[in-house]
């Protein structure tokens, strides 16, 4: 495990943001990205658009990797 988060440059709606995330939650959220055939600034976008203004978005994009995984145990391909 990487431990510290690492800080990364997305855009959304036109606008760059910083987003500090564990190295492991990054690569989990690119591989998202890649299966759904989107990029990943569209997947933080839509993730951005769908949290309350109460959540940072770090934490709403560790809890869509989070579920994304926990719905893929719960349904096996």
């Amino acid at each position: 495990m990487s431990g510290r988060p690492v800080k990364r440059s997305l855009t959304l709606r036109g606008h760059r943001t910083s987003v500090s995330l564990e190295q492991e939650f990054w690569q989990a959220f690119r591989d998202i990205a890649e299966e759904k055939s989107m990029p990943i600034n569209a997947l933080a976008a839509e993730i951005d658009a769908e949290r309350g203004m109460e959540m940072g978005l770090a934490s709403a994009i560790r809890l869509y990797v989070l579920r994304h995984y926990r719905q893929q145990a719960a349904h096996p391909r």
